[in-house]
């Protein structure tokens, strides 16, 4: 698997934990006295998986080669784009956890923050891949050379591998099919 095909793989195990978020949002709403004590496993696999583990890639391995060997397009694309939309998320991800805290402290109203954050964070996720996967990724593989291409796939297998030997995606998979069977009927 080279390292798109990685990536884009990586984005289907992010949109399943986009969909548990919408559900637990869901059901937050319906719900006034749910317990919220699975929404920092939720957090943890997008600041782990998504986040560090998957933008790591991107952002330290694709997108920086992007910047630097592709034009000024590429540059706006990443930039503008691309690492705004990363920070956006993270900003999303933030007021999630600190709405989380709040409504654990009793405040009633924190549930529309957090539903709210919640919501954003999946429909930006979402649309965020679909241009990655069908624009950003294609852009780079089309306009590289064959040697920054090899280069990107080395090092992904690399970070692969040391990911590996410290379980961080079978970790992160086992907690995603945890929530899976909690919160999507």
């Amino acid at each position: 698997m080279n390292a798109i095909e990685l990536m884009v793989a990586e984005h289907v195990n992010i949109r399943r934990m986009l969909i548990i978020l919408r559900q637990f949002s869901y059901q937050l709403m319906n719900n006034p006295e749910m317990d919220v004590s699975d929404a920092p496993k939720m957090i943890e696999f997008v600041r782990q998986y998504a986040d560090k583990h998957h933008h790591g890639k991107e952002e330290d391995l694709l997108f920086n080669r992007m910047e630097e060997h592709l034009g000024s397009a590429a540059q706006k694309l990443v930039r503008h784009g691309m690492l705004v939309e990363h920070d956006l998320g993270r900003l999303h991800i933030k007021l999630l956890e600190e709405s989380i805290e709040n409504f654990k402290n009793g405040q009633d109203e924190a549930r529309l923050d957090i539903i709210g954050n919640a919501i954003a964070y999946t429909q930006l996720l979402d649309r965020h891949i679909t241009k990655e996967d069908d624009m950003v990724y294609q852009f780079a593989w089309k306009h590289f050379e064959s040697h920054m291409i090899q280069t990107i796939n080395e090092e992904t297998n690399q970070f692969e591998g040391n990911a590996e030997k410290e379980g961080i995606q079978k970790y992160y998979l086992n907690l995603l099919n945890e929530l899976e069977k909690k919160y999507i009927k």
